[in-house]
C-alpha cells in the first residue's frame, strides 16, 4: 500500500433528485483527510459514472464494480448503496483481496452480517462498518468518563431517541417500508443510537422488548398510498454487562422529534448524552453532574478530535473521524475494532429485540 490509502467508493452518484449518504458524507470526508486519496467511483451507469467522478474530482469512473475491485490502485472499497445491494458487493470485493468498508446495516439481516464477517475472516482482510457514533468526540469522551469511574458504579440508564417521520417518499427511500430491506426505524435510528449506548456502556446480556408498526401506510411523491410493514416504535428494557439495568425508546414519529437523550445515573453521578439529530452525525453535548452538584457542560477535550481543521460539520464529520481512527489498521495491521465482527454483534442484539418482540418473552444475548 502506498503513503496514502487509495479509496474506491460505489453509491456516492450525483442526481437531479439530490445525492445521498456516499457523496454527503463520505465524500467531503475523504477529501478532508491528507492520509486518503479518493481514487475512484463507481456507478450503475457509465454517464453516471463518468459525472460523478468529474464532480468529486476523481481520476476513475467505473459502472461495472468488478472492474474496480480488481484495480490495483484501490486499496479500500466502500460500500454505500442501499441495504439489500450490500452483500453482493462487499463479498466481491473481499473476494477481490480489497478491505472493505460498508455502511450500517452491513447486512439485510443477521445470517447475511455473519457471511460477510466470517469471509473478512478466512481472508484475513480488514473490515470497517459505518458505525460513526463510535467515532464521535463526545461519544470517545464519556465512555472514557465512565470507564474511569466518574459517575462510579452504573446504576441505570435510559436512552429516547425519535426521528423524523418520513410519510411521503421518491423511489429512492420508498423501498425503506418494507422490513425484509433491512433499513428502517429500528436498525438504522435504533441501531446507531442503540450502539452509541453499548460503546459507551458495554453490552446487553438479555433483555425484553416490543417492536410494532404505528404507521402501516406511506405515500409516494404522486400521492399513492403504500403499505409498510417497517417497524416504527421500538421499547426495550434490559440489563448489560456490568449489571445496569436500561430502558430505550427509539420512534419516527410525523413531528416535533425530540433527538436523542442517553442519560447515565451511576452510584456517585449521573451523565447526559445529547444530539438533536442522530448520534452517529452529532454534534452531541455531554453534561454531568456528580453527588448532589447540579449538571454542567463537560467540554470535549481536543484529544478526542482526530479529524483535522475545517472537517465540514454534519454528516462528513464523524464519517472523517471514522476514517482518521481507522487509518492505521488499514495502512500498518494495526486494530480498528469498528469491523465486520462489531457489526455482526449489532446484528444479533437487534435480532434478539425482534425475537423478544415476536414471542413475548425475554431473551439472553448472543456474546459469542
Amino acid at each position: 500500500m502506498t503513503d496514502k490509502i487509495r479509496v474506491g467508493i460505489v453509491g456516492a452518484t450525483v442526481t437531479q433528485g439530490g445525492s445521498g449518504w456516499g457523496a454527503n458524507a463520505h465524500v467531503p470526508a475523504l477529501k478532508a483527510l491528507s492520509h486518503y486519496e479518493l481514487k475512484a467511483v463507481c456507478t450503475a451507469h457509465e454517464d453516471t459514472a463518468k459525472a460523478s467522478a468529474a464532480a468529486f474530482g476523481v481520476e476513475r469512473a467505473f459502472h461495472r464494480f468488478s472492474d474496480m475491485a480488481a484495480h490495483p490502485e484501490v486499496d479500500l472499497i466502500v460500500v454505500c448503496v442501499r441495504v439489500p445491494g450490500h452483500r453482493d458487493l462487499v463479498m466481491a470485493g473481499l473476494r477481490a483481496g480489497k478491505a472493505v468498508l460498508c455502511e450500517w446495516p452491513l447486512g439485510a439481516n443477521l445470517a447475511e452480517a455473519e457471511e460477510m464477517a466470517l469471509l473478512a475472516r478466512q481472508r484475513s482482510l480488514k473490515t470497517i462498518v459505518g458505525l460513526q457514533a463510535r467515532s464521535d468526540p463526545a461519544i470517545l469522551y464519556a465512555r472514557d468518563l465512565v470507564q474511569g469511574g466518574y459517575i462510579g458504579e452504573v446504576l441505570t440508564v435510559n436512552l429516547n431517541t425519535a426521528a423524523q417521520a418520513v410519510l411521503q417518499r421518491g423511489p429512492g427511500r420508498i423501498w425503506q417500508g418494507v422490513r425484509a430491506n433491512g433499513a428502517n426505524t429500528l436498525t438504522i435510528a435504533g441501531g446507531h443510537a442503540i450502539d452509541a449506548l453499548c460503546a459507551v456502556l458495554g453490552e446487553f446480556v438479555e433483555l425484553s422488548a416490543r417492536v410494532s408498526t404505528r404507521i402501516p401506510e406511506w405515500r409516494t411523491l404522486d400521492g399513492k398510498p403504500v403499505p409498510v410493514d417497517a417497524p416504527d416504535s421500538i421499547n426495550v428494557v434490559g440489563r448489560m454487562v456490568g449489571g445496569a439495568e436500561v430502558s430505550v425508546n427509539v420512534a419516527a414519529v410525523p413531528s416535533n422529534p425530540g433527538g436523542n437523550r442517553l442519560e447515565i445515573y451511576g452510584r456517585e453521578g449521573a451523565l447526559v448524552i445529547r444530539a438533536d439529530g442522530s448520534l452517529n452525525i452529532g454534534p452531541s453535548q455531554v453534561h454531568a453532574g456528580k453527588g448532589k452538584e447540579p449538571m454542567v457542560a463537560m467540554p470535549i477535550p481536543p484529544t478526542y478530535k482526530v479529524a483535522p481543521e475545517g472537517t465540514p460539520s454534519g454528516p462528513p464529520y464523524n464519517v472523517a473521524q471514522a476514517y482518521a481512527r481507522a487509518a492505521d489498521a488499514l495502512r500498518d495491521g494495526g486494530s480498528f475494532d469498528v469491523d465486520f465482527n462489531l457489526a455482526v454483534q449489532r446484528h444479533k442484539l437487534i435480532d434478539a429485540i425482534e425475537r423478544s418482540s415476536a414471542t413475548g418473552r425475554s431473551v439472553r444475548v448472543d456474546q459469542t
